[in-house]
């Protein structure tokens, strides 16, 4: 073969084109010390850095606090423990059974060749009820997406007990005198985190989009309305989330009757704190100090076997982190105004889980359910639900009580009041693919997340990506990437995806035919909107009285 001689300057121009190309940012300073990272096909991940300091001891019940400094250089090179939960939740999910209250810490992957590249950022909010989840789940590794052009910081947070119990004397001892919220508070701990570190990963920390699913993306409409995450993010994607909107019902029982505020899709503080008396009588502790003596694992168990306890256990309305109704805060102008990607899945309940909690409804109960829950507008209700057999009894309880009133409802309110109220535009998807042998139980709660993450190692949600799944994986990544780099979904080769509003409420379908059309269930929502202005009403009437 011909040997070619290009001679020195030649060399040196290769040389040069090709070292941005094998550089990556490997070690980075950041609040608290130095990380590694470690780099795989061209994108770096860095594991478990702590994000505030181990909330034991006296910070258990108490907002983060700066993260304690460390000497050389921590090698994030595995993930931080799981928050403390019941382990089945981890196991369903193949997950390591270990959890640790020491457990305030995020991930991230980036693919930036150096600090001055500026990618936009995501932030990711894992669901589990607020009783569970991790930010370990290899569902939510971010390599694919950081290869898009993102930045991919997942974050932990506090849940069950831990993240959530009120007391009066938690209270008393706060500088706000409000408690509980304190997953919540992690939260904003690890957006403040990422605004003061996130450019030496490559990141625009003036490009920050905060997204997450289930509870997570209930906890990103409550960021929304939280003073305390002003100018934290610049966009909002919520899957399968949006409760801070709405009064919400389930299995036919009102969340009022709950214990709960009526009319409001979370408790007051006050209520709260005497539900968390009665936790903490339990253990024979006569004040917080003596509780904070108990060990973690003492407090799980104990909250696992109390059903009155996990019933509701999530976010209040402290007056604080979490002021009030995120509806009359829209309507009130005192929300974080940005532009928002907000959608549900078609079969939400889909789970024989979920399903289980429906078996056996007949018309005859479906009726009953629906007017112990919904009083005068029962009527209405059932109009647009058909139960005429068991199987529609079924699946109307399903469709109401769990996809639209829980989750659908809100994310069409929330787009409503986004669109007529703020500066930002909405973006409304229905994900709606239907079963096939990569997706066999269709589009269930949670179903998406195999194709935001591309990642196919989620048994529970039933997620095989093929070849045929990956135009709509494409798909939505590049959506979602798009709306995270501009505020708007839209790009090349993609089908045109409407911005929401209410006089033009178009939704993209995300199935094996994407396209924009009207609201699915349209009759189903209204009826459900009249029913809840009115709840909300009577909830102002009785605080007035």
């Amino acid at each position: 073969m011909k040997k070619l001689w290009l001679g020195a300057p030649f060399a040196v121009a290769v040389l040069l084109c090709m070292r941005p190309a094998a550089a990556q940012i490997g070690v980075v300073s950041v609040t608290g010390g130095r990380v590694e990272g470690v780099t795989t096909d061209g994108v770096t991940s860095f594991k478990g850095i702590p994000f505030a300091a181990p909330p034991v001891g006296n910070l258990r019940w108490r907002a983060p606090q700066p993260v304690r400094p460390w000497s050389g250089i921590k090698k994030a090179d595995h993930f931080g423990p799981s928050c403390m939960q019941d382990p089945k939740t981890l196991k369903q999910h193949g997950l390591p059974l270990g959890t640790s209250e020491d457990c305030l810490y995020l991930n991230v992957w980036t693919a930036a060749r150096s600090a001055r590249e500026r990618l936009p950022v995501m932030v990711w909010i894992y669901g589990g009820g607020f009783v569970g989840g991790t930010a370990n789940d290899p569902v939510y590794d971010g390599t694919h997406l950081a290869r898009k052009g993102v930045i991919l910081v997942s974050v932990a947070y506090r849940v069950g007990a831990l993240g959530f119990l009120a007391d009066p004397e938690l209270s008393a001892e706060s500088p706000h005198h409000v408690s509980g919220n304190y997953g919540l508070r992690d939260m904003i701990a690890a957006l403040e985190w990422v605004r003061a570190n996130i450019r030496r990963f490559g990141g625009d920390p003036s490009r920050v989009t905060i997204f997450g699913q289930s509870a997570g993306g209930i906890a990103v409409s409550i960021l929304a309305v939280s003073p305390a995450a002003k100018g934290l993010f610049q966009r909002a994607i919520s899957e399968s989330g949006g409760s801070a909107f709405a009064p919400a019902t389930r299995g036919g029982t009102s969340y009022a009757s709950w214990g709960m505020s009526a009319g409001l899709p979370f408790p007051s503080l006050a209520s709260w704190e005497v539900i968390g008396q009665r936790f903490l009588a339990k253990f024979g502790a006569r004040d917080i100090a003596a509780a904070r003596a108990l060990t973690a694992g003492v407090i799980e168990k104990a909250f696992d076997s109390d059903s009155s306890f996990v019933l509701y256990t999530g976010p209040v309305f402290d007056g604080d982190i979490f002021p009030n109704d995120g509806y009359d805060l829209f309507q009130a102008g005192r929300f974080n105004d940005t532009p928002i990607l907000v959608g549900t899945n078609a079969n939400e309940e889909g789970f024989p889980d979920f399903r289980a909690e429906f078996a056996g409804t007949t018309p005859k109960k479906f009726e009953a359910n629906v007017r112990a829950a919904f009083g005068p507008y029962a009527n209405q209700v059932l109009a647009v639900y058909p139960h005429a057999t068991n199987a529609q009894a079924q699946q109307a309880s399903e469709d109401l009580f769990f996809r639209d009133a829980e989750f659908a409802w809100p994310t069409w309110a929330w787009a409503r009041l986004q669109s007529e109220r703020g500066h930002g535009k909405a973006y409304l998807y229905y994900f709606d693919r239907a079963p096939s042998p990569d997706l066999p139980l269709g589009p269930i709660h949670g179903a998406e997340l195999g194709y935001v993450f591309d990642n196919a190692v989620a048994p529970l949600l039933h997620f095989r990506p093929g070849p045929r799944e990956q135009k709509l994986v494409s798909l939505i990544q590049s959506y979602w990437v798009n709306f995270a780099k501009t505020g708007d979904p839209n790009g090349p080769r993609l089908p045109y995806w409407p911005a929401f509003s209410a006089s033009s409420q178009r939704v993209m379908y995300l199935d094996t035919h994407p396209r924009a059309g009207p609201v699915p269930n349209l009759k189903k929502l209204k009826a459900l909107d009249a029913y809840f202005a009115w709840l909300r009403e009577e909830a102002k009437k009785k605080q007035a009285n």
